[in-house]
Parts: C-alpha cells; sequence; structure tokens
C-alpha cells in the first residue's frame, strides 16, 4: 500500500468529517456544544457509542489477545451488561432528574465543593492520558506506514492530528459528534467485517460454516471456573466487566454527554438497552476476528503477536490491497471516535466543573470562554503526545501510565457508590485526601498481591479501589 493511498484516504476520510460538521454547526451555542440541544435521536446516538466505547487501543489490541487468553473477554463483556442495566436504571434517571450538563454536578449537590472538584479533576486527568495515550498509538502506526515515507516528523503528524478534531468539534461539538461517531462506528465496523472475508476466504472458510469454525476451535474458549486465583476466573471477570461499564461508561462525562443528548429519560434508557447488546454482540465479532487473524498467522509463519497481529497482516501478509485499505480506514474510524468525543467532555468538564463559567459569565462570554477552553485542551493533548514520543520514550512505561490513569475511576465509583446507597454524610474537605490515597493504596496491593496472596486483580483492582474510597468516605464521615 502506497503512501500517497493513504494520504488520499485520510484526505477523503476528514473531508466527510468536515461536511457533517458544516450541516450540523449551524448553531455555535453552549447548549449546541454541551448537550446537543437536547434533540438526538436515540438510535444515532447508540449506534455511535459503539466507536467510541471501542476505540483505536480495542481495534489494534482485542484480536491479539486470542492467542494468549482465548474469549475470556467475553466474560468482561457479559459483566457488561449487569453494568449497563445499572447506568439506565439508576444513573440515567438521577443524570435527568437533576437535568445535569456535567455529571460531576452531582457530588456538589451530594457533598459539597471539594469532592465535586476532585470528582472532575480525576476525570480530566484520566481522559487526557487516556485520550492522549490511545492517539499516541494511532500516531506511531501511521507514522510508520505513512509520515515517514513523506519526511513528516512525529510532532507535525501529532498537529495535525490533534488540528483536524479541532476543525470538526470546535463550533458544535457534541451536536457533531453524535454524528460524526456513527459514521465512525459503521467505517470501523466494514473494516473488521473485511478483514473476516479475506482471511476467513483465504483460509478456506464459507461464511455458513464461519461461526461453527469458530465456536469449534480450542482457541474460542470462554468461561474459566478452575482457578479463583488466576486473573481470568469467571466471576472475577464478570464483576470486573460490570463496575468497568458503570465507571468507565456511566460516571464518564465523555459517555454520558452523549446519552443525555437524547430528547427524554426514555430516549436515553433505549439508547442504552441497544447500545447494549450491539456492543456485545460487536465484541464477540473483534474475538472471531482475533481467532481467525491467529489461525491465519500460524498457518502461514507469520510472527506477530499481540498489538501487531492486526496490523502486520493487514498491511504485509499479501492478503490484498482491500484488507489494507479498509484497516487504515478502520483504525483511523476507532482512534478518531474516541479522540473527538474526549476533546468534547474535556472542555465541557473544565468550562463546567472547574471553571464554572454557567454561574460566572453571561451567553456571550460563556461562549468566548468556551471555545478558549477548547483550544487549551487542543494543545495539552498535543504536548502529552508528543511527550510521550520524546520525553518518555519508553513504551512500557507509557502503558503503564495509561493503566495508572484507569485507577482513577476507582474514586468515582466510591463517591457515587456512597452518594448513591447511604445517606451519610462526609467532611468534605478530607475527600481529595481519600480520593488521591485509594489509587495508591490499590497499586501497591495490586503490585505485591500475586506475592502476597498468590492472587492476582486483573480487571478487578478497580473494585479495590472503590472499595477503599468507600472505606475511607466511611472514615470521615460527618455525626
Amino acid at each position: 500500500m502506497q503512501p500517497l493511498h493513504i494520504l488520499l484516504l485520510i484526505a477523503a476520510y476528514f473531508g466527510i468529517l468536515l461536511l457533517i460538521s458544516y450541516f450540523t454547526g449551524n448553531n455555535s451555542g453552549n447548549d449546541a456544544f454541551f448537550k446537543a440541544n437536547r434533540q438526538s435521536p436515540w438510535y444515532i446516538v447508540a449506534f455511535g457509542m459503539i466507536g467510541a466505547s471501542l476505540s483505536g487501543v480495542t481495534f489494534i489490541s482485542v484480536p491479539g489477545w486470542i492467542e494468549a487468553s482465548q474469549f475470556s473477554y467475553m466474560q468482561v463483556v457479559l459483566g457488561y451488561i449487569l453494568g449497563y442495566a445499572v447506568i439506565g436504571t439508576i444513573l440515567l434517571p438521577l443524570y435527568y432528574k437533576l437535568n445535569l450538563t456535567s455529571i460531576y454536578t452531582y457530588l456538589d449537590e451530594r457533598f459539597g465543593n471539594y469532592s465535586y472538584k476532585t470528582g472532575a479533576s480525576f476525570f480530566l486527568l484520566s481522559r487526557v492520558i487516556g485520550a492522549s495515550f490511545r492517539l499516541f498509538l494511532v500516531a506511531n502506526v501511521l507514522q510508520s506506514i505513512l509520515f515517514d515515507a513523506l519526511g513528516i516528523p512525529f510532532w507535525v503528524t501529532v498537529i495535525i492530528t490533534i488540528l483536524l478534531i479541532w476543525l470538526y468539534t470546535f463550533k458544535s461539538g457534541i451536536k457533531t459528534i453524535v454524528w460524526t461517531d456513527t459514521l465512525q462506528t459503521l467505517f470501523m465496523l466494514i473494516a473488521v467485517g473485511v478483514a473476516i472475508y479475506y482471511v476467513s476466504d483465504d483460509l478456506g472458510i464459507s461464511g455458513s460454516n464461519l461461526l461453527g469454525y469458530i465456536l469449534e476451535s480450542d482457541l474460542s474458549k470462554m468461561f474459566f471456573f478452575d482457578d479463583i486465583k488466576s486473573a481470568n476466573y469467571f466471576w472475577k471477570q464478570f464483576l470486573s466487566g460490570a463496575f468497568i461499564a458503570i465507571v468507565m461508561t456511566g460516571l464518564d462525562q465523555d459517555m454520558m454527554q452523549k446519552n443525555l443528548t437524547c430528547r427524554n429519560l426514555k430516549d436515553a434508557q433505549k439508547n442504552i438497552f441497544w447500545f447494549t447488546i450491539v456492543l456485545t454482540i460487536v465484541n464477540f465479532i473483534f474475538l472471531g476476528l482475533g481467532l481467525l487473524l491467529t489461525q491465519y498467522a500460524s498457518q502461514n509463519g507469520i510472527d506477530a503477536h499481540k498489538d501487531q497481529l492486526f496490523p502486520v497482516i493487514a498491511t504485509q501478509s499479501g492478503l490484498g490491497f482491500g484488507i489494507a485499505i479498509f484497516f487504515v480506514l478502520g483504525l483511523i474510524a476507532a482512534a478518531y471516535s474516541s479522540a473527538d468525543s474526549a476533546l468534547t467532555s474535556l472542555t465541557t468538564s473544565f468550562s463546567i466543573d472547574i471553571l464554572g463559567i454557567e454561574k460566572k459569565y453571561n451567553q456571550t462570554d460563556q461562549v468566548k470562554m468556551r471555545k478558549k477552553i477548547h483550544i487549551l485542551f487542543s494543545f495539552i493533548l498535543v504536548l502529552v503526545i508528543i511527550a510521550f514520543k520524546y520525553i518518555i520514550r519508553d513504551e512500557s512505561v507509557i502503558a503503564k501510565l495509561f493503566v495508572f490513569a484507569g485507577y482513577t475511576y476507582g474514586p468515582l465509583l466510591g463517591l457515587y457508590a456512597f452518594g448513591l446507597f447511604t445517606k451519610l454524610k462526609v467532611k468534605d474537605r478530607f475527600v481529595p485526601i481519600i480520593a488521591i490515597l485509594s489509587p495508591i493504596l490499590s497499586y501497591i496491593i495490586s503490585s505485591n498481591s500475586d506475592n502476597w496472596f498468590g492472587f492476582k486483580f486483573g480487571f478487578f483492582i478497580l473494585i479495590l479501589n472503590g472499595f477503599l474510597t468507600f472505606l475511607g468516605l466511611i472514615l470521615i464521615r460527618r455525626k
């Protein structure tokens, strides 16, 4: 695949996104940017959230997990179903009842200003690192297959990447993203479908036999009940999946901002219901693709594993021009469907939660401030991604930083659980201390648990983190 072909594909792709931005950007007010005027069709939101949930990391990584962990990830996905049920029946009614723009406003009403700022700050930290990490991975791939050949340095690639996102989101924010995410999800799913077709055809598997081939393979083992100490143990992964869904969707401004653009609570609940069904199926399809890619690599002597499996086979195995084109298209779509909404949610949370622009400024000044903050976070993302490349350099350290950013959802889980399921008050000024100590203690326990207890937390670490936060809040309760 020639660099010119990739460049033309990227140009055409962003041309379509900018066109969508043009048609949806007739209202540049904050109500459109933050809430899409509460006029988004629920089915458009539901479909678009698939791409935002999966991201470029999932697009590359999930197919590469099969060799080492088989279909065990489906245990987590099944846990998502329980988590999304909690979101639809408990969290969404709360958010709509309070008519929230930022979901962290709830913490202000329930506990006080320190808790409110803490929750919002933890989201901002985790989302900046998470979005930067995802874009860093994709920018690295694009750099190796395109921009190096054109003599364009990495920092220019990053600036262009963020600039393009800013161009199609700066005017109407979430109103535009609801529609661009739908298109990007479609591109990503087409890419996966094309890859399955090419690989299965080369393996001599007909379409009617494909599901049977996958289910009969030893690599498709899904349930693991044997070893409670293992990170793959069913109940550990199932419960982790439920809590991951609750915190990374229900307690995440990025994901819930899309839900809050629906016309009413009933539509938002329909969105979550159908989103859950489709996401479960899509994750199974990704794992099925991973199984086919693993078998293909084994039969053809391709030495590619984990995150390299899908990219190498799609672009270097000789399967054809079509699979390479759609792989690049799917990768870009998966990456930007999460990055653009991240930029918008960061702008929303900082504007409302940290600066409080709705209370301090008139409508005209609010729009001016929001636009400045949008530029500020675009600049921050550029700096963090470039820092990953030129300052930190060690990708294992960056990956650990990304994992640790995930720990910041634990305090949010503890805060919301305490707020929803108890009537206790807390000494608000001590909440930031609890929120900082909980992930640190969780990390220490997780890092040593195998030696201390012969137990691996895996995804279960989120529950430990939330529990420590909950326990800490009990210790600082007001009598």
